[in-house]
């Protein structure tokens, strides 16, 4: 209960079921579950309790009689949307059995009725039930981010971009650039200009490219992530089309309002103009994804955008100690503009967070592991402790001495589980089956086939479309020797799979239709990837998760929005190290929480980043995102400070050097919150002492191997 007392057994008969179902929460908690429908906005603190708070409040909409299939709630993850859901439904089970009422149809209502989902996946489900109302087809296909990239390729490549224009923009930059585009509600020439100026020069090319890549999307039946927010939007502006949704819902929450963008925010203010039923939560002070178009403007807006909005604050903190609290108080009271709030905890003693000087990053590694290693000896294991850093190469000079000394560990990022080859490979014949217009897919399979490369591959896929997307015309189809053999049961999968559609009225099932992908792909794998056995080990894993879909196109949806991170989110494969010390970035750690805590490079340029130094917003959200670092941690927090930063040339370091600033966030007013130490030593000093201490030192090796070179310059 996110640190809450359990008063569970409470069953006096004087107690109202009113009562019995706030019980848990504390003043503030209560007054937001218990609001009525007028608008409402709560600023849960780090640690506050957010989940405890909108659990109640969903449940308490329940219990005054709202059906829970008039009740939506939107998450950023398709885990957070279930443990809410599975939360609701054990809260009003709990009442029920207190209070010795029959639960009858409330708690199945929120078992299985209660719409709740990320928002892509609830946009993807509306616009199945009404997207004709706006001319869109209901059997249309999602398309991920790598096929879409693939698919703004094909285009690229057929207006001749990359041949007329060399330093054209690569297809990853092209999507993000209409990415940014769709999310923030601006023009192009504005994109451009702000965040992608090195692309001004080819606006007019760019222009003519998402043109063509709209259009094509729409031939294929296809739609990407920022187009289901795109025709949610358009269905909820359309008059005819607002009347159908907004009729369905009677509450509307919003989970992690801080992180949407202003697409969402609109749709949000075309499904409830007025704000009736509306309830956001968030924390402006974690706002950090302004890269993904996110604003913290929605959250700071939003009692004006809806007149009469009652703002509540979470300011109870069940994670931290107060000393943990009272630094990461300090550092967000200085941002120009927030929600004003001062987390607090009930919990009594705690450390003070220290900042750690380092002569050098080599030091700050040695400091770390050392440190790590005698938190575990105290009884704290590795994966309760947690190393943090802005961008990922950070931490490359630890990970080093980590594997030197033996220390496990898992780095939090990569790729995700339906990202990798052999997934999006099966995943492609489902969609094709799905959807004969995928080209994306279509490409993909047919360029398995020994003998088939991507001119043919685009000419089988125009003959398809020709055919209406009849497989009948693949097996008139000449083929390449080298992949006749294979050719006959490769059109004969397609067509069964585009033939029967998954679902338990069909006499089929979504795992049968992966499994008959699975026989005839398996060998392919053997031929293409090393590591088959782990890839079709991975394949049998897709099999176990497709069960619980009804059919092939909610699964395909599902496993595209919100994709497994790795195979150990599919299978409950025991871990080979049982413990593990844990390292992520700070936009990874963000919503997490660990007993010792350990923040890198401390120091401008790195915290802020660099490239946020001149832009005053940009500056903020580094703020913002140095204090998700420090209210990550329960009892111990260590910031570490290079000093010195040594320089690569040429991928050889040399003795040149420069000295490093602490960051700009620890400020004379902010640093009062913390001790000062050197890595060798538990003695507090003062910061001036730290900086004395740590003189000027040169590697004699460096300055050996500088010699050295010296004589030949």
């Amino acid at each position: 209960m996110d640190g809450l007392t359990n008063t569970s057994d409470r069953t006096a008969p004087d107690i109202s079921d009113e009562e019995r179902l706030l019980a848990d929460l504390n003043e503030q908690q209560r007054v937001a579950a218990s609001h009525g429908m007028d608008p409402l906005l709560v600023v849960a603190g780090a640690g506050t309790g957010k989940t405890t708070t909108l659990t109640h409040r969903v449940a308490w909409l329940i219990h005054s009689g709202i059906d829970p299939r008039r009740i939506l709630l939107l998450t950023f993850t398709r885990r957070a949307a279930a443990e809410m859901l599975n939360r609701v439904t054990a809260c009003l089970q709990r009442l029920y059995r207190q209070s010795g009422a029959v639960p009858g149809g409330a708690v199945k209502g929120a078992q299985n009725g209660l719409w709740g989902g990320t928002f892509h996946a609830i946009a993807a489900r509306l616009l199945r039930q009404h997207g004709k109302i706006i001319g869109l087809d209901p059997d249309f296909t999602v398309l991920d981010r790598a096929d879409t990239e693939d698919l703004l390729d094909v285009i690229r490549a057929e207006l001749k971009l990359s041949k007329e224009n060399r330093r054209f923009p690569l297809k990853q930059t092209c999507l993000s650039i209409y990415s940014r585009c769709v999310n923030s509600r601006q023009k192009l020439q504005h994109v451009l200009e702000e965040v992608y100026p090195w692309c001004l020069e080819y606006e007019d090319e760019l222009k003519k490219l998402f043109q063509g890549f709209t259009d094509r999307k729409e031939r294929l039946h296809c739609l990407d992530y920022d187009d289901l927010l795109l025709f949610w939007n358009a269905l909820v502006a359309d008059g005819s089309g607002a009347r159908a949704v907004r009729k369905q819902f009677d509450a509307v929450l919003v989970d992690e309002y801080q992180d949407t963008n202003l697409l969402q925010a609109e749709i949000l203010r075309n499904l409830c103009p007025d704000g009736q039923g509306l309830t956001v939560v968030g924390d402006d002070a974690q706002s950090i994804y302004a890269f993904r178009a996110a604003t913290v403007r929605n959250i700071l807006d939003f009692p004006q955008q809806y007149p009469g909005t009652t703002v509540v604050l979470l300011e109870e903190n069940y994670r931290s100690t107060q000393p943990v609290l009272d630094a990461a108080n300090r550092v967000i009271a200085e941002a120009a503009e927030r929600h004003r709030k001062n987390l607090w905890t009930a919990r009594e003693g705690g450390v003070r967070p220290q900042v750690v000087s380092c002569m050098d990053e080599s030091e700050q590694s040695d400091f770390v592991v050392r440190e790590v290693l005698a938190h575990r000896e105290k009884g704290i294991p590795l994966k309760r402790q947690a190393v943090l850093f802005r961008a990922s190469h950070h931490s490359i000079q630890l990970e080093l001495l980590l594997a030197e000394q033996n220390i496990p560990f898992h780095k939090y990022g990569g790729l995700k589980f339906a990202e990798a080859a052999h997934i999006k490979d099966l995943l492609g014949f489902l969609r094709l089956g799905e959807n004969p217009f995928d080209m994306v897919s279509a490409l993909r399979i047919l360029m398995l086939l020994p003998g088939i490369g991507r001119k043919r591959a685009l000419d089988l896929t125009d003959q398809l479309h020709t055919a209406n997307g009849s497989f009948e015309v693949w097996k008139r189809a000449s083929v390449p020797k080298a992949t006749r053999e294979l050719w006959p049961g490769f059109v004969r999968l397609l067509d069964h799979l585009a033939t029967v559609k998954a679902g338990p009225r069909s006499g089929t099932s979504v795992p049968v239709e992966i499994d008959a992908v699975r026989k005839f792909y398996g060998p392919i794998v053997e031929l293409t990837y090393p590591n088959a056995r782990e890839r079709n080990n991975d394949l049998e894993q897709l099999v176990h998760i497709s069960a619980k879909y009804p059919n092939r196109g909610e699964f395909l949806t599902a496993i595209t929005l919100d994709p497994p991170a790795s195979t150990q989110d599919l299978a409950a494969d025991p871990e080979l190290d049982e413990d593990y010390l844990v390292l992520s970035t700070i936009h990874s750690a963000k919503g997490l929480e660990w007993d010792s805590v350990f923040v890198l490079h401390a120091s401008d340029g790195n915290i802020p980043s660099e490239k946020s130094t001149g832009d005053e917003a940009q500056i903020e959200e580094e703020r913002r995102l140095f204090y998700v670092a420090l209210s990550r941690a329960k009892d111990h927090l260590y910031v570490c400070h290079p000093q010195r930063y040594y320089r690569a040339e040429r991928s050889r370091f040399s003795d040149a050097h420069s000295y490093s600033q602490l960051t700009r966030f620890l400020t004379p007013t902010a640093r009062v919150a913390f001790d000062w130490r050197l890595p060798d030593s538990d003695d507090v000093v003062t910061p001036q002492e730290a900086e004395s201490t740590l003189k000027p030192h040169f590697s004699p090796g460096l300055s050996a191997r500088s010699q050295t070179r010296a004589m030949w310059d």
